[in-house]
């Protein structure tokens, strides 16, 4: 059964979307993928690129003659545009192309490792499926703050359910959405803590491996089965959410940057973080042969500390020990070293 997805963003996030697009091809290779283009540089980058199974959509095409879209934009930061324009972006999917039973909204920075049939079957004949934060003991005081549930990915079924949920959320979103906590919101996430109880044919995700992310991989056991596929408390590990991944420099990439969230170990390192790295860098040189210079994401300039996990190209060593790095250095081969703090 063909599988219909769709996400949006912009040039900073074009390679991450790259990686995002390579592990749909590998392991859902029945789907199609619209792609809202939030600038037009990614949009004919991706167009150059001519990747399987992808559609691209500019932004002026969700938004045209959207006047309350439009109108809700003005006074709010980029960052909250574009969470603005989430639930508008699906709705408007759906109704322009009748021949999507379900839609799949994904962000741009997961990455999925195996088969997401087992999403799917969870969602059955209902309408809309959602998935909690499952937040590890340490990170649980953010449910009441950010929301129990993660807009990282979500399905709509093109039936009066779905459509109501989504318009719904839509009109919430254009009444408020902003990067701050207020009267229990939060964003565009906040939201759908009542689905369950708002809407029908609402359900939440139970598989463990779907949704693992920096705020919950602390308090899973990963393990290897016999075909080399990743386990999650011996279930299939579907998605890792990158949210918190960044090219701090060229060549030195921090997995979280956020060193408030529970740090990575060296089985997750290597076995999630550095396939992942793998795929963006592939994303990034075929970038690169469209247009050399493009360089939207790739430099954060985001200052290493002692408390940081970091990974780095292996021709970095000597300047980085010349830097004093405290972190013990690790291979991973493949050119790439992680540093742990002691």
């Amino acid at each position: 059964m063909k599988r219909y997805y769709c996400t949006y963003f912009d040039r900073n996030y074009l390679y991450k979307a790259t990686a995002l697009i390579e592990s749909l091809n590998r392991h859902d290779p029945d789907f199609q993928l619209f792609a809202v283009c939030l600038d037009e540089i990614t949009r004919v980058i991706l167009d150059r690129l001519n990747i399987p199974n992808v559609t691209t959509v500019p932004i002026h095409k969700i938004e045209e003659r959207d006047f309350p879209l439009i109108e809700a934009k003005k006074g709010r930061t980029l960052s909250e545009c574009y969470f603005t324009m989430g639930p508008t972006i699906i709705l408007r999917l759906l109704e322009r192309h009748p021949e999507i039973d379900i839609l799949t909204y994904v962000d741009a920075d997961l990455f999925f490792f195996s088969s997401p049939e087992p999403i799917f079957q969870e969602l059955g004949n209902q309408s809309v499926l959602i998935h909690e934060h499952r937040y590890s003991p340490s990170e649980a005081y953010k449910a009441p703050v950010y929301g129990k549930y993660n807009v990282g990915m979500l399905c709509f079924r093109n039936d009066k359910n779905g459509l109501q949920t989504l318009n719904w959320w839509r009109e919430r979103c254009i009444e408020w959405c902003y990067y701050r906590v207020e009267d229990g919101k939060f964003a565009d996430q906040a939201y759908l803590n009542d689905w369950i109880s708002r809407f029908q044919g609402v359900v939440v995700l139970g598989h463990i491996g779907a949704g693992v992310a920096p705020w919950n991989h602390d308090q899973y056991q990963y393990s290897i089965d016999a075909s080399n596929h990743i386990l999650v408390n011996g279930k299939p590990l579907i998605f890792f959410h990158f949210t918190a991944m960044n090219i701090s420099y060229p060549g030195v990439i921090l997995p979280v940057k956020f060193t408030n969230y529970p740090p990575l170990n060296m089985e997750e390192i290597r076995w999630i973080v550095a396939p992942y790295i793998s795929a963006l860098y592939k994303g990034i040189a075929a970038i690169h042969a469209v247009m050399s210079d493009f360089a939207f994401g790739l430099k954060d300039e985001i200052q290493l500390n002692t408390a940081n996990v970091f990974i780095a190209h292996e021709s970095l060593a000597p300047r980085l020990k010349e830097m004093g790095v405290s972190q013990t250095r690790n291979s991973l081969g493949s050119g790439w070293d992680c540093y742990i703090p002691i």
